[in-house]
C-alpha cells in the first residue's frame, strides 16, 4: 500500500516546528527516526494530514550535563547512546539496554525521543527513562512542561503528550558511580520487541541498599515501575536480601497479558526467575567489587 495523502513540512527551527504542530490541530505527526512510522504510513494505520520532518532543527540532539544529570535531547539517535562516553560512565545500563534496540542499521536512524513518545510497552527506552527516575520535557507555543517518566504512559501507545507538544529532551537523574546496572529481556529473536524485559539500577552504601530504581517492559500496557520491589530493597543489607521474595513483590507490580507470542502465566513465569536471576548476579556484582 501507500501512504495516505499528506502535507509535508520540514521547518528549519523549533519554533517553526511548534507553529505547524498547533497549526495541525491534532492531525500532525512528527518525523523524527522514522523507524515506526513509516511503516505505519505505508500500511494506512496512520495518516496524518501534515507530516512535520524535524530532522533539520538544530539543536535537538545531544548528550550533556544539565542541573545534577544528564539531558539526552530527543533527536539523539540510538547508535549514538551506545557510542557515548558521558553516558557509558554516568548510566551505563541505558547504554546497554540501548544497545538491545532493534538492529544496528534502525538504531543508526532511530531516535531516543521518538522510541519515549512511541510509548511501546516492551520497548527498552521508555522502561529506561521509568526506572531510572527520569523526567520528559515537551514543548509546545505555550512553554515548556516537564513530567516524571512514571506518570506520563496511560496505556500502549498512550502518552500525556498533548497533540502540539514535541518531546524536546529526556532528563536523567545523577546516579552514583558505583550503581550496578540490572539488565535482562527474554524475545523470541534477537532484535524483537521483549517478551519478558526488566531493567534498573542499584546503589549500594557501606553494605546497604540505599537506593533502587527498578521497572518491566513487556509485562504489562505500559513500562511497569517495581515499586513493591524497591521498596523491598531499600534500607536492606545487601548480603542478606531474600532475592525469591523481592523477585514475587516485583511480579505483583506488573500486569501480564495474553498475545499471539505468549501468554501472561508464561510472562509471569519467567519474569519472576528472569528478576531473580538479574537480581542475584547485580548484588553479586556489587559485593565483588
Amino acid at each position: 500500500m501507500k501512504p495516505a495523502p499528506f502535507d509535508y513540512v520540514a521547518p528549519a527551527s523549533l519554533e517553526e516546528a511548534l507553529q505547524h504542530l498547533s497549526r495541525g490541530a491534532g492531525d500532525a505527526t512528527i518525523l523524527a527516526g522514522g523507524q515506526t512510522l513509516m511503516p505505519l504510513l505505508a500500511l494506512r494505520m496512520s495518516t496524518p494530514a501534515i507530516l512535520v520532518d524535524i530532522n533539520r532543527v538544530e539543536g535537538l540532539s545531544g548528550v550533556s550535563r544539565a542541573d545534577g544529570g544528564i539531558r539526552v535531547a530527543a533527536m539523539t539517535r540510538q547508535n549514538d547512546i551506545v557510542a557515548n562516553r558521558l553516558l557509558s560512565e554516568a548510566l551505563p545500563v541505558l547504554v546497554e539496554a540501548t544497545g538491545h534496540v532493534g538492529h544496528y542499521q534502525t538504531r543508526n536512524r532511530g531516535t531516543v525521543g521518538g522510541s519515549v513518545a512511541l510509548g511501546e510497552p516492551a520497548a527498552e527506552l521508555p522502561a529506561c527513562a521509568v526506572a531510572l527516575g527520569a523526567t520528559i520535557e515537551s514543548r509546545s507555543i505555550r512553554g515548556i512542561r516537564t513530567l516524571p517518566a512514571d506518570e506520563f504512559y496511560l496505556g500502549p501507545y498512550a502518552t500525556t503528550l498533548e497533540p502540539d507538544e514535541l518531546i524536546t529532551a529526556i532528563r536523567f537523574p545523577d546516579w552514583p558511580s558505583g550503581a550496578v546496572g540490572v539488565f535482562r529481556k527474554v524475545t523470541r529473536r534477537p532484535g524483537d520487541f521483549a517478551l519478558v524485559g526488566i531493567v534498573g539500577a542499584l546503589v549500594v552504601d557501606h553494605g546497604k541498599i540505599t537506593r533502587a530504581g527498578l521497572a518491566w517492559f513487556g509485562m504489562g500496557p505500559t513500562p511497569m515501575k517495581a515499586r513493591q520491589a524497591e521498596q523491598a530493597l531499600i534500607g536492606r543489607s545487601a548480603a542478606n536480601i531474600d532475592i525469591q521474595s523481592v523477585a514475587d513483590a516485583a511480579i505483583a507490580d506488573a500486569d501480564p497479558f495474553d498475545d499471539h507470542a505468549a501468554t501472561s502465566e508464561y510472562r509471569r513465569t519467567v519474569g519472576r526467575r528472569v528478576f531473580a536471576r538479574s537480581l542475584g548476579e547485580a548484588l553479586k556484582v556489587r559485593q565483588s567489587a
